[in-house]
């Protein structure tokens, strides 16, 4: 488990200070996959680099396993942080090491031998599903399949953690699913605890079991991922939710509600089916779904009828919808 209590990092420049984080109270349970979520400039990496202290807090204490990282050594923090991984949007892979050595990097530093290590690595390109790329050298590679190495790489401990900072974000759409389904697989298996750090709502839509969203350096509000995004509590939630930061104007007597996608089998639009079997019309107030596979993720919002006898038997029928999160919205972004 990780716990990160009253978290507070502030940078000097000069006689200026800059609050980047102000604290943050968050608890990740073993195995879960979390999602951090905000706009640039929220605190997401500097929150996720004070995980594994890469950065030193300014403020507060981050507990792992019961181990306080605040309160260890340089070197009890060496031997702690070998069961924190992390991977970046970079990647961050050597230029001159081939897909293999990059594996094998970690495990020479730990004092592996080189024959331990370079069977080591090859199950870990096994498990990324590259084992043809062992000889291949970044510069060969795709963005996807260089995110793969780095995933295998930061296997190579055996991490209880994989932090991962906007690792999707220097890719297409395309292998952007690859590697989210990636990181599900391995969580599965593995059991490794998955911490995203993203802006980006899809990514943990369709990965985070549970999510935060941060602020201006502030935990504004945290939860299950399909309770936040149905019914966003927060401004800073609302933002996100509503497409493109799209403003509703709806008149005073008008309903709203707010679907969340989370995996809903792709067949015939809910809005037709709805009319086709109750006879119920609604406006479609803005959208932003998309079918991946033979499921839908993302997000819509719905006008309900005026009468309140087919608001009822609407929000009725959506509620039971199997994938789909229906919660009437009762705040607008202004």
């Amino acid at each position: 488990m990780i716990e990160i209590r009253n978290l507070s990092k502030t940078f000097s420049s000069g006689e200026n200070q800059v609050a980047a984080l102000a604290d943050v109270n968050l608890t990740i349970p073993d195995g879960e996959i979390y999602g951090v979520i905000g706009l640039s400039g929220a605190g997401k990496s500097t929150l996720v680099r004070c995980i594994n202290l890469l950065e030193r807090p300014s403020a507060g204490q981050v507990i792992v396993d019961g181990q306080d990282l605040t309160a260890m050594s340089p070197r009890q923090l060496r031997q702690a942080r070998k069961s924190i991984s992390m991977i970046f949007q970079g990647f961050n892979l050597l230029m001159q090491r081939t897909a293999l050595d990059n594996i094998c990097f970690p495990l020479e530093l730990s004092g592996v031998k080189k024959a331990e290590a370079r069977k080591r690595a090859r199950e870990l390109l096994e498990l990324v599903e590259l084992p043809d790329k062992a000889e291949a050298y970044p510069i060969q590679l795709s963005g996807g399949q260089k995110q793969r190495i780095a995933i295998a790489r930061a296997l190579a401990s055996d991490p209880k953690v994989l932090l991962c900072d906007e690792a999707t974000s220097a890719l297409d759409p395309k292998t952007t699913q690859s590697i989210l389904q990636l990181l599900k697989e391995l969580n599965r298996k593995l059991g490794v605890t998955v911490v995203v750090i993203t802006h980006e709502m899809r990514v943990v839509e369709q990965i985070c079991t549970r999510v935060a969203i941060l602020d201006h350096g502030q935990v504004q509000e945290e939860g299950p991922t399909a309770q936040v995004f149905s019914n966003p509590k927060s401004d800073a939630g609302r933002r996100l939710v509503l497409p493109d930061g799209e403003k509703i104007h709806v008149l005073p007597e008008n309903r709203l509600v707010r679907l969340v996608f989370n995996g809903a089998s792709a067949g015939e639009p809910i809005v037709a089916r709805l009319a086709r079997e109750q006879g119920i019309l609604l406006n479609i107030l803005s959208a932003d779904t998309r079918s991946i596979g033979d499921r839908t993720f993302g997000n819509m919002v719905l006008g309900l009828p005026l009468d309140e006898t087919e608001a009822a038997r609407a929000l009725l029928y959506l509620r039971e919808l199997k994938g789909v999160t229906a919660e009437e919205v009762t705040e607008y972004v202004q």
